[in-house]
């Protein structure tokens, strides 16, 4: 099947599900992933001393390699404003959203839960964007979607941050739990090391101790209990 990531930052896919992204290439699904901006308003490009277009390109190569690792089928990466989605018209934001969906027609597409993991605005656009194209593909026909899946943690280990305010979803409202192997794990922790400017926020937060074998989703209008193991279990092309 064909699996569409949409974030809206580079590194959102290697903080989250990438060993998830692994796995499901060796599982032979087609794994996509678009990225709205490249990335450049974050505060590295001080230390750097790069402009916000300077340190977009040198994500955008980091990305690069991250796409290499994980195996992507394919990568887009748009240069929408990092940081300034909320002053977008979501319509324009939608359009580019549904004519890339329209190009690939996955059968399943993930994104931010409703409440952002971090909770940083980009991260709620991206979830309230994607989900309102999601509903209107299928209104107007679009039968190759089958399924809108939400990246999330478990609440006790979201509260659990050793340094960030991090938000997860309640054991009712996750309905697929996938457990990935040692081989994914190691892409993981590869997919991050390509971040090489990135590398002291990626310490900080502490997500190469956080993250374990298991993945959890909330899947759109869906409710397992018990939970999925896998994000394309009952479906058919």
């Amino acid at each position: 099947m064909k699996i569409l990531y949409i974030y809206p930052h580079p590194d959102d896919e290697s903080f989250g599900p990438a060993h998830v992204m692994s796995l499901q290439r060796r599982q032979g699904h087609e794994v996509y992933l678009l990225t709205l901006t490249k990335g450049g308003a974050t505060k590295q490009r001080f230390r750097l001393n790069l402009t916000v277009d300077e340190m977009g390109e040198v994500r955008y190569k980091e990305m690069l390699n991250v796409a290499k690792i994980l195996d992507l089928s394919d990568m887009t990466v748009l240069d929408l404003p990092d940081s300034g989605l909320k002053e977008m018209d979501p319509r324009e934001i939608e359009r580019v959203i549904k004519n890339h969906i329209g190009k690939i027609q996955p059968q399943v597409i993930l994104t931010y839960a409703v409440h952002g993991i971090s909770g940083f605005h980009d991260h709620l656009v991206s979830h309230a964007v994607v989900k309102r194209v999601f509903v209107e593909l299928r209104d107007n026909g679009a039968t190759y979607l089958k399924r809108l899946a939400f990246v999330t943690l478990r609440e006790e280990i979201a509260s659990n941050s050793p340094h960030f305010h991090l938000n997860g979803s309640k054991p009712n409202e996750i309905d697929c739990v996938v457990h990935v192997e040692q081989h994914d794990m190691e892409r993981f922790q590869r997919a991050l090391d390509c971040y090489e400017t990135f590398q002291e926020t990626i310490d900080k937060s502490g997500v190469r101790d956080m993250m374990t074998t298991e993945a959890v989703f909330e899947i759109y209008q869906e409710q397992h209990d018990p939970p999925l193991t896998d994000l394309c279990q009952g479906l058919t092309l």
